[in-house]
């Protein structure tokens, strides 16, 4: 694929993310390396880099790379992907009053003195020294990069973007010439880094949507903006979002997949094929991604979150082999928040984590050049007691490694939990991870077992190792349930759903103790249906999907809905005639009519009489995992499954209580 000077070896774009992946110097460091150095491998056509500051008075959150100290990481990152084919380049941007003072402890710099959205914090509004500085910058960072051995740069004026805050009214109230000709600023940038690309590549991450129509960019706006700078770059990527629009960009499930297509389609029309568009926006399904290629809609595709959850999405594509699916849940992948989570995926969670987690020859990969490629050094013979996603990642790891390996689940189907979760609005995706996880168990040769519940004397009779992933209980609830009151765990309500036998009639009262998904979809789920309403001890409803980028969404879905929120209570007694609920601050009752109630508090771990750790001298070994620990997420679980199938031979023997032996 022609990029200006240079050329792709396909259409197929790993693009610029947070990854938390750096460290206190704000440099790239080897987990980048390991990171970028593994898509490339995985066939990935273009590689761009996470976004770097251009200037000091840009810090926006505390791993954030500043590109005067990224040239030897750029080196590195450059010469591991130097025996692949694929296009490396740098990100370069500044936050803006997007940024955060937290860190370099002075002011905020922005075209004009609009607050910022979460933080209100006011922005100094850059003089013309300030301006200078910035563009200087960006030149600067297109030097280093160039003579890292990089292919090129990509400015960023896409979601957090000083440019993109002087190129929208939103954010630009100037009356100077910035202000007047909004495009001046992004046309300094772009053709003071050409001088400094020495035949380098120039991309430019545009939105194009900035979902506000009263003062920002439209699509009708940017188009003309697009035709514009076209001229000054090799290729653009359509994305939206802005200011009040911040989790629009990369939006979990709930948004539709290839929600940008017609965007781009239209911006690629406005340039007239002067350079490549890359289109963004959820495109995780190969299919979409071709069929926008082959209708024209864009010239290349960004699938980032495909190739978080599966490192040699290219390759399998060239040799149709299935790609671990990416869900859409954003719950490891989404990592620009306060706890610096280190970017990784629910799928896969050696994502992120390059350095420190053993490559396995599993699915295709062909990440293991050792002489163990495929093959443990001594194969066991493994029982895995459960077939939710934890046991079926123990499975799956294990067989890729050449244990032979039994999988029993008491149920008649796989998935556990997730499964379950699948019949929720916006949780569907897990239906794939779940078939996907299956299917390679089968593809390896693991024994499965449905419908058997594993006894004691069997796991305790078993010859070699046990991983015991048997999930987990309800909880026990802390409130009253008297004569007449109705409850359901969200896991039973939901496998109702799944299994077509639910039966609800009348007002129906959500309790969510934990605000996350699981207690907004049965709301959004149940509203449809009938008078519901959504208790919680927050000021906010489904406060964790902060997390994930979901929180206002989810709110505005459950007013649309006409869910009734009951916000800073606690749950006190379920009765026939009604939910009665406690003020957390006033203490004041009230009740809430209810013909049932569905409690989506926590789980606990299953009782240890499904299930018995295996007793003996040194052999067997147990080892425990997913909601058998505790109530976990389906990252920690897969997490776990993963960790014990890595583990073999190397844990010590535990009890299901998780005390070691």
């Amino acid at each position: 694929m022609p990029l200006g000077p240079a050329s792709a070896p396909n259409r197929l774009m790993f693009g610029p993310h947070v990854t938390n992946l750096g460290d206190d110097g704000r440099a790239v460091t080897g987990r980048h390396v390991a990171y970028y150095a593994r898509r490339a491998a995985g066939g990935a056509g273009v590689i761009v880099t996470e976004t770097a500051s251009v200037h000091e008075s840009d810090w926006p959150y505390e791993r954030a790379p500043l590109a005067s100290r990224c040239r030897q990481g750029w080196a590195d990152v450059a010469a591991a992907c130097a025996d692949h084919e694929s296009l490396v380049l740098a990100s370069v941007g500044h936050f803006g009053g997007q940024g955060s003072s937290a860190y370099s402890q002075r002011e905020l710099w922005a075209p004009s003195g609009v607050p910022g959205v979460d933080t209100r914090e006011m922005p100094k509004v850059m003089e013309a020294e300030d301006i200078a500085a910035v563009v200087e910058g960006f030149a600067g960072a297109a030097r280093l990069a160039m003579a890292a051995g990089l292919a090129g740069v990509e400015v960023n004026a896409g979601q957090h973007s000083l440019v993109r805050q002087f190129l929208s009214g939103l954010t630009n109230k100037r009356t100077d010439p910035y202000g007047t000709d909004r495009l001046r600023f992004a046309r300094e940038v772009l053709i003071s880094v050409r001088q400094r690309l020495a035949g380098g590549v120039l991309g430019l991450r545009l939105s194009c949507d900035e979902l506000a129509p009263w003062a920002g960019i439209t699509p009708e706006q940017a188009a003309p903006i697009a035709a514009s700078l076209a001229p000054l770059i090799d290729y653009l990527v359509v994305v939206r979002g802005a200011i009040y629009s911040a989790t629009a960009t990369r939006p979990d499930s709930h948004a539709a997949p290839g929600f940008n297509l017609a965007l781009a389609s239209r911006i690629r029309a406005a340039v007239g094929g002067a350079v490549a568009v890359f289109a963004q926006g959820s495109i995780v399904d190969p299919l979409m991604a071709e069929q926008a290629i082959a209708d024209g809609s864009c010239d290349g595709v960004e699938m980032t979150r495909a190739q978080i959850a599966d490192a040699h999405l290219g390759r399998k594509l060239g040799g149709g082999a299935p790609p671990r699916p990416c869900i859409l849940c954003n719950q490891a992948c989404q990592v620009l928040d306060t706890r610096n989570p280190i970017v990784s995926c629910v799928a896969d969670p050696r994502s992120g984590h390059e350095t420190q987690d053993e490559a396995i020859n599993d699915s295709g990969d062909r990440e293991h050049t050792g002489p163990t490629a495929g093959s443990a050094v001594t194969p066991v013979d493994l029982l895995v007691i459960g077939g939710g996603p934890a046991g079926l990642e123990a499975a799956r790891v294990a067989a890729a490694h050449g244990h032979r390996v039994r999988l029993a689940e008491a149920s008649d189907h796989l998935g556990g939990t997730a499964a379950v979760a699948a019949a929720a609005p916006g949780r569907e995706n897990l239906a794939a991870l779940v078939a996907w996880l299956e299917s390679q168990c089968r593809r390896l040769g693991v024994e499965i077992e449905l419908s058997h519940r594993v006894s004691p004397g069997e796991a305790h009779a078993h010859p070699g190792p046990v991983v015991v992933a048997i999930g987990g209980r309800d909880g026990e609830p802390a409130y009253q349930i008297v004569a007449g009151g109705e409850v359901l765990s969200a896991r039973q309500f939901l496998a109702d759903i799944a299994a077509g036998r639910e039966t609800t009639k009348g007002p129906v009262l959500v309790w969510d103790p934990i605000g996350g998904p699981i207690g907004i979809s049965i709301a959004e789920l149940l509203s449809v249906r009938g008078p519901t309403a959504l208790a919680f001890p927050d000021q906010i409803a489904g406060q964790q999907l902060a997390l994930t980028g979901d929180l206002v969404a989810a709110n505005i879905r459950l007013q649309s809905a006409g869910v009734t929120l009951a916000r800073r209570c606690v749950l006190r007694r379920v009765g026939g005639d009604g939910a009665d609920v406690e003020d957390i601050f006033s203490g004041e009752m009230r009740t809430i009519p209810a013909a049932v109630v569905i409690d989506a508090g926590p789980r606990l771990p299953a009782a240890s009489d499904d299930a018995e750790a295996p007793a003996g001298a040194l052999t067997p070994v147990t080892m425990i995992a997913g909601d058998a620990v505790a109530p976990r997420t389906i990252y920690e679980a897969v997490l776990e499954g993963r960790r014990a199938a890595l583990g073999l031979g190397q844990v010590k023997r535990t009890s299901l209580t998780g005390a070691a032996r």
